[in-house]
């Protein structure tokens, strides 16, 4: 089984860093002339509110309703001063070619095996969304089952999940429009292609389950929301429902709600053998978790309380009979894998198969019998496999630092599929035989680049309190370390994401072009287990902050760049980290990419499911908190008459995880306090969200004109 942790904040949504094209290193040269810019003149109000005795002005209130007429205006003002300022760079259309002819390479996600059948994704190259097949072998031509190229003219849609019946007869499938969190969920018959009547809405944060007869599916949903916030309104009160096939929605049989508690998240999937409904509820976006079941095989059972303290996390595993095995963090802060037997409960009556290591667990799945364990060493994957009892049966040999996904399958498989990649390396996909142990290669991308031209090097560098902290840094092999390196420092710190190695044809791109691509592992996130994470939440947020700006420094003290060559960035928390440090440091860097960031901290949580991250931020209802909150909040700490870098915000009309409303304020204020020559642009996206399902097309565009603007400001030549 899947682990069933929910990281709202970046679900499937880790921005990477953009890169370039040509292969020249960039001489020192004088600046590039700036073109001249005349930003829109924008409405202020006296909006003014009162936290816990301190007055807080809010003047660009009124940008938070994105569907008012004068919020279009400023967003068709503002695109056009941005796509004038890029139009005048003439390396974007190099860069986007070269983006284009990169991208175009096949790619495929791991095969999963159901009902008789295998199911993966494959991409051409340049199509807009991936296409999923099946076959009934891996020698036979696959057959299509779901294109959703198919479903908008403009590549739109995208798949937001699946779920295919015990049997491998029916698929129920969800897709997503613009990139909205919103999904829609209908049922395929998979041989005939015939689509039944089924059709589910105001599905998020869910997937669908089959029960094993496949006569119907568990899901979640909130309920509709009201005329003008469905993109924007707070939800609250997820509900688990089940829905019979062949019957409408409104029949659909409630299976399990919290109403006292609205920004929980109830979340269930059945059993590899059909027997059990796991039931997981998370409180905002905490790894913390809570585990119920319900016995599917006793006709209305009642849902058992098994796992309701709420303090740790517990990713369910598998079941053999009674015994319930979960990766938990209790009792062990890089967890360990338990034996629960639901009989007997009490924890006094647990057992622990793996014990916790020095590395922190990833994942675990139960195969073959054996546990193939996934853990993270300095932000590396490592695969080790034990038997039932915990014994240690071997290591799965991986080609170098870095990230291992996949592993899926049921407990008597004697075959699974993993991807292995790095930041030079594409994603390769493995059939891993666990009779032998044995890695083969079932599918390698051919993506135009000699990987040995390049490579990474994961170095260790002090914060300001004297924490280590590791960095990969990537760039062509025999770079000069004369601080002129344009160089694209990335990182994301929250939420427990690690930030692990990962191919990207756009950084590829930069680094063709002569950029250093870095990443730096900031506490925040789950690189170390639990204090690490810790370390970086609530009031102790700045230590995020000062981790970053330690990378930068880092980074020219040794030579590999300086201020005026570079550029920082960072999505979703990571834009509300480049925020932060572009305030405490302007002086620092010469461009930055904050990008659907999370830029008003005073007032995130009362938006979509923005009340999900008190949990790592904490809220500004509460005193003590807000004073943390209120301290680094990007939109609060602007300070007019300050010489700001070149900043490009990037945005998206459809994103309703961090509603856009944050970069409209934030750019706004940021334009009136801009005291130097250098722009502050923002590009918003039309039919687009946060950022998963994306259209490649939208993708190319998109990084085509970050690297152009990288290109401009840091005087690439």
């Amino acid at each position: 089984m899947k682990k069933l942790r929910l990281n709202l904040l970046a679900l499937a949504f880790l921005l990477a860093a953009l890169p370039l094209v040509a292969q020249s290193m960039p001489a020192a040269a004088a600046p590039a002339p700036r073109p001249k810019l005349s930003y829109p003149e924008v409405k202020k109000t006296d909006q003014v509110d009162d936290y816990h005795g301190t007055k807080v002005a809010d003047p660009y209130r009124w940008l938070e309703n994105a569907d008012s007429e004068e919020t279009r205006a400023w967003v068709e003002a503002e695109n056009k001063v941005t796509f004038d300022y890029l139009n005048q760079i003439p390396e974007r259309k190099q860069i986007r070619e070269r983006l284009t002819k990169l991208w175009n390479y096949e790619r495929y996600t791991n095969p999963q095996k159901q009902g008789g059948r295998y199911f993966f994704s494959r991409n051409n190259g340049l199509q807009n969304q991936s296409v999923l097949y099946t076959a009934r072998n891996l020698a036979e031509e696959p057959k299509v089952v779901l294109d959703p190229n198919t479903m908008s003219k403009d590549g739109t849609v995208a798949l937001a999940g699946y779920d295919v019946s015990e049997d491998g007869k029916l698929i129920v499938y969800g897709t997503a429009m613009a990139g909205s969190d919103w999904s829609e969920w209908r049922v395929k018959e998979i041989e005939s292609g015939k689509e039944l009547s089924d059709h589910v809405q105001w599905v998020k944060f869910s997937g669908a389950s089959f029960t094993a007869d496949g006569k119907g599916f568990f899901y979640s949903r909130y309920d509709e929301p009201k005329a003008g916030e469905l993109l924007r309104g707070k939800v609250q009160f997820h509900k688990l429902y089940y829905h019979q096939l062949g019957t409408p929605q409104a029949e659909d049989k409630l299976i399990y709600d919290r109403p006292d508690h609205g920004d929980w998240l109830v979340r269930g999937f059945v059993t590899d053998d059909g027997k059990y409904l796991i039931i997981v509820m998370n409180a905002g976006s905490a790894p913390k978790n809570r585990i119920y079941y319900k016995d599917l095989s006793v006709k209305n059972s009642q849902v058992m309380k098994l796992l309701d303290d709420g303090e740790a996390a517990y990713s369910f595993i598998d079941h053999v009979g009674p015994v319930f095995y979960f990766d938990t963090d209790n009792g062990a802060a890089n967890e360990r894998v338990i034996a629960i037997d639901v009989r007997k409960p009490e924890p006094a009556n647990w057992k622990t198969i793996i014990a916790e290591s020095k590395e922190p667990i990833s994942s675990v799945n139960l195969l073959n019998n054996m546990f193939v364990t996934t853990y993270l060493k300095d932000a590396h994957s490592v695969v080790k496999i034990f038997d039932m009892n915990g014994k240690p049966v071997r290591e799965v040999a991986l080609p170098g630092l870095g990230t291992v996904n996949g592993f899926g399958g049921k407990r008597n498989a004697t075959e699974t599929f993993y991807s292995y990649n790095s930041y030079t390396a594409p994603s390769t996909i493995y059939r891993y035989d666990l009779k032998t142990g044995a890695s083969t290669v079932f599918r390698q991308p051919k993506v135009d680049f000699n990987p040995a031209d390049y490579e990474t090097k994961q170095v260790f560098y002090t914060s300001k309190d004297g924490t280590k902290v590791p960095m990969f840094i990537t760039a062509r092999k025999g770079l000069k370390l004369d601080g002129t390196n344009p160089t694209y420092l990335y990182a994301y710190g929250g939420f427990n994401i690690s930030q692990t190695p990962s191919f990207s044809v756009a950084n590829l791109v930069w680094m063709e072009m002569g950029g250093i691509y870095a990443v730096a592992n900031l506490r925040g996130g789950g690189e170390y287990g639990r204090e690490w994470h810790l370390a970086g939440t609530k009031a102790r947020k700045q230590n995020v902050f000062d981790d970053f700006i330690a990378a930068a420094e880092y980074l020219i003290a040794n030579k590999y760049t300086s201020t005026p060559h570079l550029s920082i960035g960072g999505g979703s928390n990571g834009g509300l980290l480049v925020g932060a440090v572009l305030n405490q440091r302007p002086d620092l860097y010469a461009a930055a990419l904050p990008a659907v960031g999370v830029m008003d901290m005073l007032r995130f949580h009362r938006f979509t499911i923005g009340g999900a991250w008190v949990s790592d931020y904490g809220s500004a209802d509460n005193a003590d908190e807000f004073k943390a909150l209120y301290a680094y909040s990007p939109l609060h700490n602007i300070k007019p008459g300050t010489k700001y870098p070149s900043i490009m915000v990037t945005t998206a009309d459809h994103d309703d995880r961090v509603v856009p409303a944050h970069s409209f304020k934030y750019t706004s204020t940021l334009q009136a306090a801009q005291a130097g020559d250098a722009p502050v642009l923002i590009r918003i996206q039309t039919k687009a969200g946060h950022g998963a399902g994306k259209p490649v097309s939208m993708q190319i565009e998109e990084q085509a004109d970050r690297w152009g603007f990288l290109v401009h400001e840091l005087n690439m030549k």
